[in-house]
């Protein structure tokens, strides 16, 4: 037995007898609160070095973890989601029932991009998001809820993980294909997860601190901390002193004038650093930079283009979609077609579109179209389609090709020139077909 073998049984005892009296509705006195259980045992998890307490809530407080949230949760939820059928052709887009679900409404009272943008809004935060699959007695899907992740927890029984969610007084348990479950980064175990905020609390806690610190150096009408020198014989005089000059400061800020009032004798000595001298300024830039880390965007989707450039700009809207939303897209397809459809299923299967990135781009979305049309890799109806637009029939529905192009070899026989029309001798004269 380990030395530290009994006092871990204490510490665990401790938190379960901790937990068993936070969930018991036999005792109103104790909160259904985390926060309880981390004061009974004098931790403090969420106090970053800077001295700021980092909560999910204070971190939306810093705007650019404000921006990265809603922009990629926004930009994820707003991506078409469709429901296709294989088939010996290829694929075909299927309409109505659980394809209804997923893209217009996943039930009664949720629409399918309110259900992803809370989905993405959790695993942004807090690091998870969980999802009850409802299913009929013949096990097809007929509703999607989101759970609170906050009042969920994911187990493991005999080898096999469920989840456990409270709602109210109910302990409701799930089986693993029951819970969409989109984790940001699981733990060794396979169980628990890491949130992108709180694991990197320092740096939400120095942003918090930088943004109070500026707040109150112009509460303070721009005065920075400053220290009173002067004939003060008694501590008294010296605590008169300094109530009356922080108060001369701030009625001075409040009305707004230029000049203070010393006693004769008296001077003011500043203390610490101006925010010049500090590079506040900078350091909310770095700070940007920072959140832009963690959540692997380029800086210019936080509205920071201090080095963009009209070429580098465009270059970091490619790697958004290459490296950033195409992980969290493939992750979100698998976890759905397999909780959805189950291991295996070669039929059905959930797809977003990321063409939908350019919906607000007609003129790429119209040269796009225009190439796959002439190239033989699109018909004129499945463009339509595309753009919500009512099919044609007849020839709009037959793949088209340009028949100008020919292989090299044949190029100049049978009269025929490189671009289709007469081929021409070297001295520009139409050559005899014979």
């Amino acid at each position: 037995m380990g030395i530290f073998g009994p006092s871990q049984r204490r510490l665990e005892a401790a938190v379960g007898a901790a937990l068993d009296k936070r969930a018991s509705i036999e005792d109103p006195k104790v909160p259904i609160s985390a926060a309880n259980v981390v004061e009974l045992l004098g931790w403090d998890w969420g106090k970053a070095a800077s001295g700021e307490r980092v909560s999910i809530e204070s971190a939306l407080g810093v705007p650019a973890i404000w921006a990265a949230v809603n922009f990629l949760s926004g930009t994820l939820a707003a991506l078409p989601l469709h429901l296709y059928r294989r088939t010996n052709e290829g694929r075909e887009r299927v309409k109505g029932g659980l394809a209804a679900i997923l893209h217009d409404a996943v039930n009664d009272e949720v629409s399918s991009f309110d259900w992803r943008k809370y989905c993405f809004d959790q695993v942004f935060t807090g690091g998870r998001s969980y999802t009850f699959v409802e299913r009929t007695a013949a096990r097809k899907p007929i509703n999607l809820w989101p759970l609170d992740p906050g009042k969920t927890t994911v187990k493991r029984q005999d080898g096999r993980r469920f989840y456990e969610h409270r709602d109210g007084r109910r302990l409701l348990r799930y089986e693993a294909a029951e819970v969409i479950d989109i984790p940001f980064m699981l733990k060794a175990d396979g169980l628990n997860h890491r949130s992108p905020i709180m694991t990197n609390k320092d740096v939400v806690g120095l942003a918090q601190a930088a943004t109070k610190y500026g707040s109150k150096f112009f509460q303070n009408g721009g005065v920075p901390p400053f220290a009173i020198t002067g004939p003060m014989h008694s501590p008294g005089a010296l605590q008169r002193s300094s109530d009356d000059m922080s108060a001369a400061v701030k009625t001075a800020a409040k009305e707004s004038r230029l000049a203070l009032a010393l006693p004769d004798g008296h001077d003011i000595k500043s203390l610490g650093t101006d925010l010049e001298k500090s590079q506040l300024v900078e350091l909310q830039r770095f700070i940007i930079e920072q959140v832009a880390r963690i959540y692997s965007l380029p800086p210019v989707f936080l509205q920071d283009l201090t080095h963009g450039t009209f070429s580098n700009t465009e270059q970091q809207d490619l790697m958004l979609t290459k490296h950033t939303l195409t992980r969290w897209i493939e992750q979100f397809e698998q976890e759905l077609n397999l909780k959805l459809f189950g291991r295996g299923n070669g039929k059905q299967y959930a797809e977003a579109n990321v063409d939908g990135l350019l919906r607000g781009d007609f003129k790429t979305r119209m040269e796009g179209y225009g190439r796959a049309i002439t190239t033989g890799q699109m018909t004129p109806d499945e463009a339509r389609e595309m753009e919500n637009r009512q099919r044609m029939g007849g020839a709009a529905s037959q793949l088209h090709m340009q028949g100008a192009m020919q292989q090299i070899d044949k190029l100049g026989q049978h009269g025929l020139g490189h671009n289709g029309g007469p081929a021409l001798d070297d001295n520009g004269d139409e050559k005899d077909a014979a």
